[in-house]
């Protein structure tokens, strides 16, 4: 019987929790995609750097 109080308990839970809407989620989801692919290119950019510097020094 305790996983159906568990349900049961996670069932009340959830109504309690604010969920964004629509739209606010689809902003999140952008901002999320803009702020990575804008990491990914920052940590690139200097991944290629540190590679020609560290291949300048060693060949």
């Amino acid at each position: 019987m305790k996983l159906i109080d568990y349900l049961k308990d996670t069932r009340g839970e959830m109504k309690h929790v604010s969920w964004p809407t629509k739209s606010q989620a689809v902003w999140y989801t952008i901002i999320v995609i803009v702020i990575s692919l804008f990491v990914a290119f920052f940590l690139g950019f200097f991944d290629y750097i540190f590679s020609l510097l560290i291949e300048k020094f060693i060949i």
